[in-house]
């Protein structure tokens, strides 16, 4: 009788310790504000960062509850901010100053890689070993905005080329159809490399080391969203830094979690093509004494907006300081 009592009361005394918390715990999470963020592409290691913000907890941790929104090739980060389907967006620098000029009034709130990804990959085997061997050469180019870094390369340097548009296949090139083809550091080069090229059989050119820095993910909102709550942009853009970190710090448990939202998406991921782009991404996002500094330069603004200007695709360049903001230091830009 006496050690039922005693299990009887030990439970109450259990259930009572533990309601406080439980009750907490029902409040806060009511309590966090609830936002969207939609990626620019399907589920991958780019967007690693994200993804780890929100599976272990960084982002309630700042009083978000963010819903993450997979993109793809037929969906538009930029028609779902405008519609405000999303709270926030990650697209490159050039998609957003272009989009900007006409006319969806969104701002840079968080500068995430700070170098460009983007570059040539050209064979040896066609004779291909400096800029100036790629004279009379079959290029391979993507079409629209993606176009405008290695357009401005070919015009640097002078160069006299037959440009062949690229879709997102590197087939042509492995195909003999184009000599020298566009790619993504973290994506299409290590595609290249698993169809049985060595890195010693290719000639690549960053488009970064040629003065020609494209700054790609960067995190955008609307304006009107930024200026009725800096402190709610500033924590999204605080806990995805926080997140990116995490994802750097813990590749493998980063990879397991890339890979679920991969197959939850129904999108084919292989391991060590993520392990590849996630160590990659370290490369392009982190900078002194390895952080994500989350910063947008004006040196790499004006530079991109320059050359879109230069190509036709924009009429005009926005102030630097109407198109990145600072959450850190909004108030005081006010």
């Amino acid at each position: 009788m006496h050690k039922t009592l005693a299990k009887i009361f030990l439970g109450i005394t259990v259930l009572t310790c533990l309601f406080p918390a439980i009750l907490f715990a029902n409040v806060s999470k009511d309590a966090l504000e609830k936002a969207s963020f939609i990626s620019q592409w399907s589920p991958q290691a780019q967007f690693a960062g994200y993804y780890l913000a929100h599976e272990k907890g960084i982002y309630e941790k700042y009083g978000l509850s963010i819903e993450i929104i997979n993109g793809g090739p037929q969906i538009s980060p930029c028609e779902f901010l405008q519609t405000k389907k999303a709270d926030f967006i990650n697209i490159g620098l050039n998609t957003a100053i272009e989009a900007r000029v006409k006319g969806l009034n969104l701002v840079n709130i968080g500068q995430i890689m700070q170098r460009s990804a983007l570059m040539l990959v050209a064979k040896k085997s066609s004779g291909i070993e400096t800029i100036d061997d790629i004279n009379n050469k079959k290029i391979g180019v993507w079409t629209g905005i993606s176009q405008i870094q290695a357009l401005s390369f070919i015009k640097k340097y002078n160069l006299k080329v037959k440009v062949i548009p690229q879709t997102n296949s590197v087939n042509l090139f492995l195909q003999d159809g184009v000599d020298a083809v566009s790619a993504m550091w973290y994506n299409e080069y290590h595609t290249i490399l698993n169809s049985g090229y060595d890195p010693e059989e290719l000639t690549t050119f960053f488009f970064s080391e040629h003065d020609l820095n494209f700054p790609e993910d960067g995190i955008y909102t609307l304006e009107e969203t930024l200026k009725a709550k800096p402190d709610f942009c500033a924590a999204f853009v605080k806990a995805s830094i926080e997140g990116w970190m995490y994802a750097f710090n813990h590749p493998q448990e980063a990879l397991e979690i890339v890979l679920r939202y991969a197959k939850e998406a129904n999108i084919p991921a292989n391991k060590v093509h993520q392990e590849w782009m996630l160590d990659r991404m370290r490369d392009l996002v982190l900078v002194d004494n390895a952080k994500v500094s989350g910063i947008l330069l004006a040196d790499d603004y004006y530079r991109v907006a320059e050359e879109l200007k230069s190509a036709g695709m924009i009429d005009s360049i926005p102030p630097f300081n109407t198109f990145y903001r600072n959450c850190d230091n909004y108030y005081d830009e006010k």
